[in-house]
């Protein structure tokens, strides 16, 4: 690949991340929604508790859900701090990390993600694996799981 290649292909892996974290946001407003909704139409019955109990657990869900919210919407702002115009030597935040078999991107924790043909890993870039490929360029290897992986080529 050459530079502009190498850059292009940076931009739509951030792009895709970008989409894919704002499906999640999306589907975050909406469970927060459905929750409250659930909460708001439970109605009192001769049983007593299970007025109190059902929309204790309508609340509870409304708040694991704003609680995954307000990760998406920090992800998204790493994500958005992420500069993919330029072309690392070294593992950091933007940088496109290929060894034998297999790709990662440092910039946002999606983990294993299929983006068009390829199979990529994103990683945070506080991800420890994110931090061991910091001190890393082409040529050198590193651990991956059982296996151990050689870097060849980083951009």
């Amino acid at each position: 690949m050459i530079e502009t290649e190498k850059i292009a292909y940076k931009n739509r892996l951030k792009q895709w991340a970008l989409d894919h974290i704002g499906s999640r946001i999306d589907a975050a407003k909406v469970a927060i929604d459905q929750a409250q909704q659930a909460a708001n139409q439970e109605e009192k019955s001769s049983v007593g508790d299970k007025y109190e109990t059902a929309r204790a657990m309508g609340h509870l869900q409304k708040d694991m859900h704003s609680r995954q919210l307000a990760e998406y919407i920090k992800e998204l702002a790493v994500l958005h701090a992420v500069k993919t115009e330029t072309l690392y030597t070294s593992g950091r935040s933007g940088a496109v990390v290929k060894g034998d078999n297999i790709t990662f991107f440092i910039a946002a924790g999606l983990g294993k993600q299929q983006v068009g043909s390829d199979i990529l890993f994103f990683l945070s870039p506080q991800a420890p694996l994110a931090r061991l490929l910091q001190s890393k360029k082409a040529g050198d290897s590193f651990t991956f799981g059982k296996e151990q992986i050689l870097i060849r080529e980083v951009f």
